[in-house]
């Protein structure tokens, strides 16, 4: 019997590949569609993002009087969307998506100056607001990756600490 198409992927070869195309999109995009929740409600927000060498980390940084932050300080379970599409026809067999799914915290101290820093390298147009006190910049640490290409081909990554 044939597994389902969304079934997830394994061994060595597709886990290359589920690499090699989540970091294409790491380096590549600069936005990412955060999902919180509340109550059971789901929330979603597009936010600039900033991923770490090891795909582990995902910082990116809110005012506080957001939803999106009190939903986080309420539980701090998310996932992030990344994707390539660019809203074409050709985006059903071409783009590619990833699924970060792991927990969120708020940054403080040395921690909060170093990755504001990395922030403002990667968004320089975003340095004052990364820089206000009246922001939370957070960091997403991973626990899995669901990659999608050509559509169907999903392959789970677990990362290790």
């Amino acid at each position: 019997m044939k597994p389902p198409e969304d079934t997830p992927r394994g061994g060595p070869v597709a886990e290359r590949e589920a690499e090699r195309v989540l970091a294409a999109l790491l380096a590549d995009e600069r936005l990412g569609v955060l999902s919180t929740h509340h109550d059971g409600q789901p929330y979603a927000s597009l936010v600039a993002f900033v991923a770490d060498e090891t795909m582990r980390h995902l910082l990116f940084a809110t005012p506080r009087p957001t939803r999106k932050f009190a939903n986080l300080a309420a539980d701090p379970r998310v996932a992030m969307l990344i994707d390539s599409s660019r809203n074409s026809t050709a985006d059903i067999s071409r783009a590619s998506a990833a699924t970060a799914v792991g927990s969120a915290r708020e940054l403080t101290g040395d921690e909060r100056a170093t990755a504001a820093d990395r922030f403002a390298a990667r968004h320089p147009y975003m340095a004052d607001f990364v820089g206000s006190p009246s922001t939370a910049l957070l960091c997403i640490e991973v626990e899995t990756w669901f990659v999608v290409r050509r559509f169907q081909h999903v392959t789970e990554l677990h990362l290790r600490p």
